[in-house]
């Protein structure tokens, strides 16, 4: 029997367990919310009795066991600020956050992919020369520079599309999306570009780079030889060796792209756990940082499980080097 997907989960949950303490430990470093939380002319006994409430007259050490006894049971802790469980609070703008990440890495997939194949089969063309150049923007433009020029272009010169808010929503298995509605699509179509741009030209640049590779192999050449066309080749063997690389990358980016989506969420006003997350660490609302923290930790400890088990069923040399 193969170890390797329980290895995967032991080391998950280890990653998990030292996370918890990074987070709490760091948490606790960036300052006291009760100065933040209590008026300023609030004498010694106000705030001790504001410190108990919150549990913060305790030693590190005790706050961090509890706080651990508590996140097993689910309970990350009550929002200082909204006076809600910090989790629900986070969870109810995840969909904003989700539906916003995965509409920005679908236009990467979609525009990226096949550009990325037209360079990789066309290196030396001046469509491929210029789309390789204009990538470059995408790694070296700041994502809240090109928000605002999108915001400036598409929303204050040409009135196109909305340049804030999320639009209307619709209610789909109890949770309200905004990709149901046109005008819903209209609000992220902007965010989601700006969010996609960096992603984009890394999948275009992966690709290209995957298919010239793939291209001057041995069993490419033999391919030809055959008699094999073209398409066949690009569509059954160039593709299938380039997926793998391409499922893993785009798997991982998935989490870095909620999780960096902080930036595109303030700049367009989008209201997800980006700008829940500025908005709570303003008023030092820790539960909720806390909370967003450990959530995104365990996206990305889940999707690169998933990673690794789609790299195992795709990659057959995996499977008998994990037999072995």
């Amino acid at each position: 029997m193969n170890s390797q997907p329980l290895a995967r989960l032991v080391q998950a949950f280890l990653v998990m367990l030292a996370m918890t303490v990074i987070v709490f430990i760091g948490i606790h470093l960036i300052g006291n919310p009760v100065d933040i939380l209590i008026s300023p002319e609030a004498d010694q006994m106000e705030r001790d009795r504001m410190m108990s409430t919150f549990g913060m007259d305790k030693p590190l050490w005790t706050q961090y066991g509890i706080f651990l006894m508590n996140a097993l049971q689910g309970d990350l802790g009550t929002s200082f600020v909204y006076n809600l469980p910090a989790i629900d609070v986070v969870l109810s703008r995840l969909p904003a956050t989700l539906e916003l990440a995965l509409v920005a890495l679908l236009l990467a997939v979609v525009i990226g992919i096949p550009l990325g194949l037209y360079c990789g089969l066309r290196p030396d063309s001046p469509v491929s020369r210029f789309i390789m150049a204009f990538s470059i923007l995408g790694f070296s433009l700041p994502g809240f520079w090109m928000g605002l020029i999108l915001i400036m272009v598409f929303a204050v010169e040409l009135g196109w599309l909305p340049s804030t808010g999320r639009g209307d929503t619709v209610e789909f298995l109890g949770v309200q999306w905004s990709f149901l509605t046109w005008n819903g699509l209209s609000h992220m179509l902007l965010p989601a570009i700006n969010l996609a741009m960096f992603k984009l030209s890394m999948v275009l640049r992966l690709t290209r780079a995957g298919v010239t590779e793939t291209l001057s192999t041995d069993y490419i050449k033999f391919a030809r030889a055959r008699g094999l066309s073209p398409q066949r080749i690009v569509g059954v063997h160039v593709l299938k060796n380039i997926m793998i690389p391409l499922v893993t990358i785009i798997g991982m980016e998935f989490g870095s792209t909620v999780a960096f989506a902080i930036v595109t969420e303030t700049v367009f006003a989008w209201p997800g756990i980006g700008k829940l997350i500025i908005d709570s660490i303003n008023v030092l609302d820790r539960p909720v940082i806390v909370a967003y923290l450990m959530i995104v930790v365990s996206l990305f400890v889940l999707l690169n499980f998933l990673v690794d088990l789609t790299y195992y069923a795709l990659d057959p040399r995996a499977r008998r080097g994990g037999r072995a």
